[in-house]
């Protein structure tokens, strides 16, 4: 498993409370439905990182 990096993000606190209730919905925490969200849009516009294309 690759390491993982802490990051700052600021965002609206309306989106991040949609991202939220996404999130507890789908039994992932913020953090977790952020880096899916993050790495299913990068899958779909195919600028995913070879390393990744297996998961």
């Amino acid at each position: 498993m690759a390491a993982k990096k802490a990051y700052p993000l600021r965002i609206d606190e309306n989106l991040l409370k949609a991202i939220e209730k996404w999130a507890a919905d789908e039994f992932r925490s913020t953090n977790g439905q952020l880096e899916w969200m993050v790495h299913k849009c990068l899958k779909d516009a195919k600028r995913l990182p070879k390393d990744f294309e297996s998961e």
